[in-house]
């Protein structure tokens, strides 16, 4: 049974909520998970698993977090992804909206990128296949 997109914020924000010790009101899909948020990087492992947990699905690491990537020199030179990373990125991350980070693509501020809005849509891809 498909599951609709505000189910499926509903359950992301709860599982934010949780993990983060955050209000509803500050889990909005336009929040960033990082910036807004404050989650760090032991709070993934967390929100994964909460996800995992609500949704019944599996979740491998290299498809939230594309470290590979960024620290690949054959994708990054200077401190920026170059537009090959660029391409990788968005194959890798379909259901995140990188426009503002293509803009000016430094690493320092990918992990500033992803938003609630972009966890809806990365779980909503594995649950309505």
């Amino acid at each position: 049974m498909a599951l609709s997109e505000d189910e499926i914020f509903t359950k992301v924000q709860e599982a934010l909520v949780d993990a983060l010790g955050v209000d509803d009101d500050e889990a909005t899909r336009d929040a960033t998970l990082v910036g807004d948020l404050g989650a760090e990087s032991i709070d993934f492992l967390d929100i994964v698993f909460k996800l995992e947990k609500a949704f019944d699905i599996q979740i491998p690491r290299e498809e939230l977090s594309p470290e590979d990537i960024l620290t690949n020199s054959q994708y990054v030179q200077d401190g920026v992804v170059t537009a090959d990373g660029m391409a990788e990125l968005k194959k890798r991350m379909p259901w995140a909206d990188l426009s503002k980070f293509q803009e000016n693509p430094r690493v320092q501020d990918f992990g500033n990128l992803l938003t609630v809005g972009d966890l809806c849509n990365y779980v909503n891809s594995k649950v309505n296949q």
